[in-house]
């Protein structure tokens, strides 16, 4: 799948199609809470699965039980329908 830059329009959807995420800059951004570091890892594990068959990888980073995620494409030099579908395959992983 080719990175295509979102236009301002689908930017300003952001909040609706992904609740859960914020946008800070050209990123957005996601912080989960787990049990403990085995769930948390096992968590990034999985989106390390995806991630890779996407060949689009997160900035993220792991403190025990916290994960912080950060997407963006720097191909395009911001956020893409790459950046999205990944986010969307994310939340896909938790419990609703």
């Amino acid at each position: 799948m080719a990175a295509t830059p979102l236009t301002a329009e689908q930017r300003s959807t952001l909040p609706q199609r992904l609740p859960q995420w914020q946008l800070h800059g050209d990123k957005l951004r996601r912080e989960l809470r787990f049990a403990d570091f085995v769930e948390a890892f096992g968590f990034m594990a999985k989106v390390a699965l995806i991630a890779e068959a996407m060949g689009h990888h997160p900035e993220w980073s792991n403190v025990w039980n916290r994960v912080v995620i950060e997407l963006t494409t720097h191909d395009t030099g911001g956020l893409s329908n790459l950046d999205l579908e990944l986010a969307a395959r994310i939340d896909a992983l938790l419990p609703q």
